[in-house]
């Protein structure tokens, strides 16, 4: 509901008083008409009496001389009887009416109809005491005689001839003072009528009078009142007008004021603003959810026991995005702001200012700066990790980051429409970008893991989609492009550190653009890159490169490369529990001293590091768990690599928790892979292949470090390519084994 305006009493008071009077002078004329409109009634009653009293003497007299006439006659006959009943009544009637005219009673007619007299003067007072005298002397005289009338036994000639003497005497007298009493009231009532007409005329007079003077003096004040609201507005106008933001006024029901200003049209970019309910203007050019935090916003605003500056800092509509939805491409989405203030009319809240700003321009220039800061902090970490991590191993992780790039795309190019082969593609996808993940978060590279784990994310949310379909496949582009630019740039960073040497891997460092969605045709995702492609020759050329680090003079790195190795891996494991709350020691004694194939340097890398991210996030336990059963609290990682003549094994053990296969059956029943049931049947071989399948994961939650079920998988895959063969052996509570051995031919 509307909030009613607080009204000015003390301006409108002359109003008040003056129509207050108005009515009082309307109410006393019409008081004083109420009045003598009563007086002439009683009045007229008056006169009616007199009149009655007269013709009701003249009837007595008429009985009398009736009775006196049929003397003789039966008592008991009908002429007599009602003779004798009117005689008695007219008797009656003129003694009660006398009474009242002279002292101003109350009479009831014949038809029960109840007056009031009204109190004569003096000159008629003199009347009704004439007429009252003489009715005194017949009146006991009928008594006498009405008396003893219908009783046959009692002679009442004597009493009927006296009352007839009297009624001869009395009737004149009685006649002559009602007669001069009718005239005296009708004259007094007449001179009340004349009086009562003149005192109306000039109370209407007096009314009409005050009603100009009144109309002339508040048309004269509204014509004021008017010129000033006129110009207020003219002002208001003017400065709506002239204002470069957005201004307008909210009620409760969030209605938008009838006043506004021009620049809220082009800001909110419609035409018709004013009346509008706001949150009908907002409505799907926000979000549903910016939109129901806005009414509530708006409704804490209106609460006075909030305070204003606590509630501001909950605005939803601080920089917000507005969407187009006019169809004009004229109006592209912007961002506003909407800043509200309180207005209040004595203590009361009575509106919501709001004023709006278009900073899209700010926005723009506020991404602008922190993408470019972004990239800064990005080239800063690049350098970082170019100067302090051995070239060989960032070129290795650039060929590697290229080629994992080049294979996703090949991947997305292969045709398949049918479930089985989409789900193999996202596998296959995932897989290359899970070990991506793991060669840059071992270098620090946090760039590239944010990128590849947002990647991750969409994959995860793909495998728990269920029906796939090839369009579903084309965001992923956007990653490899961005992970694409990011192994282009760290490389560019090499070359310009390296000025006077070419760099170590010139079909790597000159790739060209991202990979770019062509089409969808049947559900197939056709995606390429136009870059040059990275044999497994070249990698191996690059794996094994140099940077020139002091003027021009090559250096042989690679007697320093595997004690480098040792170095990455044992930095790796340590970041990875740092993050997990953890503490753990790597130990290797073969590490340094095998000399692996180049073919091969490439797996043992990724399975190595797949390994050790599994052994910290899923075998080692927390410091405070570690204590309670017993064991060190810094957790024990040894990770081997043997050189066998045929073969290369490698071995990551740590004396973490192990394997509970428990467990990983009552995450299989959870996720509704197999019943409860049909999960405590499986074997621990069987429950060691669901641990190695795709999305499978006894992590509850994941994170940058595992949770989504790829590493193992990834090793499983890796393992098979090289026609190798992966042995587990884990003891509950005490330790985990993973030994690969891989061909050298």
């Amino acid at each position: 509901m509307a909030t009613t305006p607080h009204v000015d009493n003390k301006r409108y008071q002359g109003l008040i008083v003056s129509i207050a009077l108005f009515l009082s002078l309307i109410g006393a004329l019409l008081a004083f008409t109420f009045y003598t409109s009563n007086l002439l009634e009683r009045n007229t009653a008056l006169i009616d009496q007199t009149n009655q009293v007269a013709n009701s003497a003249q009837a007595v007299i008429k009985d009398l001389f009736d009775l006196d006439s049929s003397y003789g006659e039966d008592t008991k006959s009908p002429h007599i009887q009602r003779v004798l009943s009117r005689l008695e009544q007219n008797t009656a009637l003129i003694t009660s009416s006398m009474t009242a005219i002279e002292q101003g009673g109350t009479i009831t007619d014949a038809e029960g109809n109840t007056y009031d007299l009204p109190n004569i003067d003096s000159k008629a007072q003199a009347n009704v005491a004439a007429a009252n005298e003489q009715w005194q002397a017949l009146e006991p005289k009928i008594q006498t005689y009405l008396k003893d009338a219908d009783n046959v036994m009692v002679p009442s000639a004597d009493a009927l001839t006296q009352a007839v003497e009297q009624a001869k005497t009395s009737s004149l007298f009685i006649n002559d003072s009602l007669d001069n009493l009718t005239k005296d009231v009708f004259n007094s009532a007449e001179r009340q009528a004349t009086t009562i007409r003149l005192i109306q005329v000039l109370g209407v007079a007096a009314i009409f009078t005050y009603f100009l003077i009144f109309v002339f003096f508040f048309v004269r004040r509204l014509r004021e009142t008017d010129a000033e609201a006129f110009a207020a507005r003219r002002e208001t106008q003017e400065i709506m007008q002239t204002v470069n933001t957005g201004l307008f006024l909210l009620d409760k029901d969030l209605n938008i004021g009838q006043q506004h200003s021009r620049a809220l049209n082009d800001i909110i970019g419609a035409d018709r603003l004013a009346g509008e309910n706001f949150t009908n203007v907002l409505r799907g050019r926000i979000s549903d959810k910016d939109l129901k935090t806005t009414q509530q916003f708006i409704e804490q605003l209106y609460n006075p026991r909030v305070k204003e500056k606590l509630v501001d800092s909950l605005n939803p509509l601080h920089k917000v995005m507005l969407h187009n939805t006019a169809g004009s491409k004229a109006l592209n989405n912007r961002f506003l702001d909407f800043k509200f203030s309180r207005v209040y009319d004595n203590k009361d809240i009575a509106r919501i200012l709001v004023n709006v700003n278009d900073v899209s321009d700010a926005v723009y220039l506020e991404q602008r700066l922190e993408k470019e800061r972004s990239q800064n902090d990005m080239q800063i970490e690049m350098l970082t990790t170019i100067l302090n991590v051995n070239p060989k191993i960032i070129n290795e992780f650039i060929t590697n980051t290229q080629m994992h790039i080049e294979k996703m795309n090949n991947i997305l190019k292969n045709p398949g429409s049918s479930q089985y082969e989409l789900e193999g593609k996202l596998k296959a996808i995932y897989r290359e970008m899970h070990s991506l993940k793991g060669e840059a978060s071992a270098l620090k590279l946090h760039s590239f893991t944010k990128i590849a784990s947002d990647a991750e994310d969409k994959l995860h949310a793909l495998q728990n989609q269920g029906q796939l379909s090839g369009n579903d496949f084309l965001p992923l582009a956007v990653h490899l492009d961005d992970l694409l630019s990011l192994s282009n740039t760290i490389a560019t960073l090499g070359e310009r550190i390296n000025r006077s040497a070419p760099a170590p891997a010139p079909a790597a460092m000159q790739a060209a653009t991202a990979p770019t969605p062509l089409a969808a045709d049947n559900d197939i995702v056709k995606n390429s890159v136009s870059k040059t492609v990275v044999t497994e020759s070249q990698a191996a050329n690059h794996s094994i490169g140099s940077i020139d680090m002091n003027g021009g003079q090559d250096i042989d790195l690679d007697g320093d490369a595997e004690d480098d190795r040792l170095s990455f891996y044992k930095d790796f494991a340590k970041d990875i529990a740092t993050r997990q709350g953890k503490q753990v020691q790597l130990k290797s004694n073969t590490l340094t001293q095998a000399d692996i194939p180049a073919h091969l340097a490439k797996p043992i890398k990724e399975i190595s590091i797949q390994l050790l991210r599994n052994a910290v996030v899923h075998g080692i336990e927390t410091p405070s768990t570690r204590h309670s059963a017993g064991k060190a609290a810094v957790g024990t990682i040894d990770l081997e690599v043997k050189d066998n003549g045929s073969d290369f094994t490698l071995m990551v053990q740590d004396d973490g928790q192990g394997i509970n296969y428990d467990g990983i059956r009552t995450k299989l029943s959870k996720e509704g892979r197999f019943s409860a049931e049909e999960a405590n049947q499986l074997s621990q071989g069987d429950l060691l292949k669901q641990l190695f399948s795709s999305g499978f994961s006894t992590k509850e939650h994941a994170d940058e470090d595992g949770g989504r079920g790829v590493g193992l998988d990834i090793i499983k895959a890796q393992v098979k390519d090289y026609d190798g063969k992966l042995n587990v052996n884990s003891e509950l509570g005490q330790m985990t084994r993973f030994v690969i051995t891989l061909p050298k031919a």
